[in-house]
């Protein structure tokens, strides 16, 4: 397939046949299982995973490289038109069981992706995704990493994150200017802790980041007294990225008690 690249659409087509096989034998597609891929581009990724299921979903914004992967690869394939962060995930999941998603995401809208593919991790068997480097960095940093942050406390909030291998920029055309990073994320079943109300956790883990410069006496006072801080366990001197995954509930579950800030 030949196809200009859009920059509007953020398009770098992989076209590494070895790297395409270690995606392939990372995901381990089997016969009969639901699939989704995001971004399909030029197909690198889709043929060999067709090829496997038998049957695959895609999600293609361009619409011209939709229409050449219908003609190319034929009616296993179905290639749903759109944005993925619109996408009903719910609805693609089985019956039984629950959806797999792999995919080459574009960088310049990977994170509101990521967020929308988080929020329908119960529907989820797992996903494999080919990320920016630094991207990836984030969504794996542990407490006390500089690079930690509300991505960070999400995704391990819902998932387990295991760094796979990454991609040289030589592998995709046109190159990026960045390393790539292949990831399995694992959505936890059941939830290591489970916030009380999961909208207050997002919006006191964007508040705590908002100001990470910050104490959390003063990047949460809309939010907890320093008092209320210190009664749930979490020093009210300490600055977000040093919180684990637990803190943050801990304190979401405190704030889920008090009214919402306006």
């Amino acid at each position: 397939m030949s196809h200009r690249p859009r920059r509007r659409f953020g398009q770098n087509f992989l076209r590494d046949p070895a790297i395409v096989q270690r995606m392939v034998t990372a995901i381990a597609p089997r016969p009969g299982q639901a699939l989704l891929e995001i971004g399909p581009g030029e197909g690198a990724l889709t043929a060999p995973l067709l090829e496997r299921l038998g049957a695959l979903t895609a999600v293609e914004l361009d619409r011209d490289l939709a229409a050449a992967l219908r003609e190319r690869l034929g009616p296993g394939l179905t290639v749903i038109e759109g944005d993925a962060t619109t996408l009903d995930l719910a609805a693609l999941a089985p019956a039984e069981g629950r959806l797999r998603v792999a995919g080459n995401l574009p960088y310049n809208v990977s994170t509101p992706i990521l967020f929308h593919l988080l929020a329908a991790a119960e529907r989820i068997e797992d996903l494999h995704l080919l990320l920016q480097r630094e991207v990836v960095e984030r969504m794996a940093a542990p407490p006390g990493s500089r690079v930690r942050g509300r991505l960070s406390v999400m995704v391990q909030y819902r998932c387990a994150v295991e760094r796979c291998f990454n991609v040289p920029a030589g592998a995709f055309f046109p190159a990026p200017k960045v390393i790539s990073s292949f990831v399995r994320l694992t959505p936890h079943r059941p939830l290591p802790v489970a916030a009380r109300d999961e909208g207050v956790l997002q919006g006191l883990v964007a508040a705590a980041f908002a100001a990470r410069r910050k104490t959390l006496r003063n990047s949460l006072r809309r939010w907890l007294s320093p008092a209320a801080i210190e009664a749930a366990g979490v020093d009210a001197g300490a600055r977000a990225e040093t919180l684990s995954v637990a803190e943050f509930v801990r304190l979401a579950d405190a704030a889920a008690e008090q009214p919402r800030p306006a």
